[in-house]
């Protein structure tokens, strides 16, 4: 899928060329970064349903607590670039919302998923725990760093990890 770094020009945007808007880029970009989360949510309860020895309500909650909690400034991440490129604040808010609707149907998916794939459940979540540190380095930690806040970005990971793990320890 194109995508577009945050200060760059729409024709220097990386993937398959293609003549969507920037708004139309950033919006399927985070609706798509949402599937596998809800596919994750769905996978952790689905391990609970389907009996998983590893699998625990506790962990699936904090797990679904823990996304639940990014996906506020994820909803904002999507808002402030509309609301900049003119949308009505309604709209931004809208499309900001909209972004995460693809995570419930995920989850379900993710959910019934399980009770045929619990042999490979472990791999499954490796994989898709992959995926996100594969996110975070090849996106967002190079694009928090451009405006010179290396300090901030790099205090602001480790509050999140933190964070975290704060929240496996105590809830799982």
């Amino acid at each position: 899928m194109p995508h577009l770094h945050l200060g760059m020009p729409i024709e220097q945007a990386e993937g398959p060329k293609a003549s969507w808007s920037r708004a139309v880029l950033l919006v399927s970009a985070i609706t798509f970064h949402n599937i596998p989360e809800g596919l994750a949510v769905g996978v952790a309860f689905g391990g609970v349903i389907a009996g998983v020895p590893s699998a625990s309500v506790s962990t699936a909650m904090v797990l679904a607590l823990g996304i639940g909690i990014q996906n506020f400034p994820e909803g904002v991440a999507v808002a402030l670039p509309l609301r900049a490129e003119g949308m009505s604040r309604r709209k931004s808010f809208w499309y900001g919302q909209l972004s995460a609707i693809v995570e419930p149907p995920a989850a379900v998916l993710g959910a019934a998923a399980v009770i045929y794939i619990a042999p490979i459940l472990p791999y499954a979540l490796s994989f898709a725990a992959g995926a996100m540190v594969y996110v975070v380095v090849e996106e967002l930690v190079p694009e928090s760093y451009r405006a010179g806040n290396v300090d901030l970005a790099t205090f602001s990971l480790l509050i999140g990890v933190a964070v975290m793990m704060a929240l496996d320890v105590g809830l799982g």
